[in-house]
């Protein structure tokens, strides 16, 4: 009887919190305009980190392969705390801003739309030494027990410049791709680095463009709107199976649980700034590789 009331109590507050909607249809959602900073391991008082979901955030219980996913902003002559993860593998985007990356005693400049692969075990730190303040989402996956890493000496960086635009056809011919990074074995992302993160891509739609509603099975997916504005599909009616949309703009995220329905219906129009996405897609524990 306890067990039941508990199991139930904690569906209630899923629900009240917005953590999860039907049977095999669970997502978070988190504005970045509404989140407060916290003090992690990567802090200072010029390093700012705002969690979105993982580590600082008090309502991620359903996320288990990812284990940080959230905005650090520099300040100007500012640095951050020296990191290393002996159990993550980190992924860094630059969101906006220029700086400088300290990856294992070697100092590399990075600037917009860089994107880059930091190995388990591997210490970095980010400075910003211009006038401006740097933005970076940190993306952590968690490494898997059996997951065999190999050593990585080189920062593996690129930027989206350097990616070509490209049309899936599954998901629709409205939205342009651009598959930045995949595990070790990617023949088709521009860097093949990972072993937990699937996918690293942008989504650039077309005026009125769609990514068509579908699921992942064995992953777990996170969608942050880089621009533009439009309608987030996370999950669906259970009587009718409706398309559950939600309204999202620039600096929201998502986080969709395996099975969830997923897909985004762009409402900018002609003439408007493109709707934009950074996503990421992860294996999830305990399934095989795809």
């Amino acid at each position: 009887m306890i067990k039941q009331i508990t199991i139930r109590l904690s569906i209630i507050l899923m629900l009240f919190f917005g953590i999860i909607n039907v049977a095999n249809s669970q997502y978070l959602k988190r504005s970045i305009s509404r989140i407060a900073e916290v003090s992690i391991d990567i802090s200072t008082p010029t390093a700012h980190y705002q969690p979105m979901f993982g580590v600082g955030d008090n309502n991620s219980a359903i996320i288990e392969a990812i284990e940080r996913f959230g905005v650090l902003t520099i300040d100007s002559s500012g640095t951050s705390n020296p990191a290393t993860y002996a159990e993550e593998e980190i992924i860094l985007f630059v969101l906006n801003g220029t700086g400088r990356i300290n990856y294992d005693q070697t100092i590399m400049p990075i600037s917009q739309n860089d994107f880059m692969y930091i190995p388990v075990g591997t210490e970095f730190s980010i400075s910003n030494p211009r006038e401006k303040s740097l933005k970076v989402v940190v993306i952590g996956f968690k490494i898997f027990p059996e997951t065999q890493i190999e050593p990585t000496e080189r920062l593996m960086i690129a930027n989206t410049s350097e990616v070509a635009f490209q049309v899936l056809g599954q998901h629709g011919p409205t939205t342009l791709f651009q598959l930045l990074m995949g595990t070790t074995r990617s023949r088709r992302d521009r860097l093949a680095a990972a072993y937990q993160a699937n996918s690293l891509f942008i989504m650039d739609f077309a005026a009125t463009g769609t990514n068509i509603p579908h699921k992942h099975e064995r992953e777990e997916e996170i969608y942050l709107i880089l621009e533009g504005e439009g309608d987030i599909v996370a999950g669906e009616e259970p009587t009718d199976s409706t398309e559950i949309r939600h309204p999202a703009k620039a600096g929201d995220a998502f986080f969709f649980a395996p099975s969830t329905l997923i897909g985004f219906y762009n409402t900018t129009r002609d003439g408007e700034e493109h709707a934009k996405i950074l996503a990421v897609r992860f294996r999830y524990p305990r399934q095989p590789e795809n």
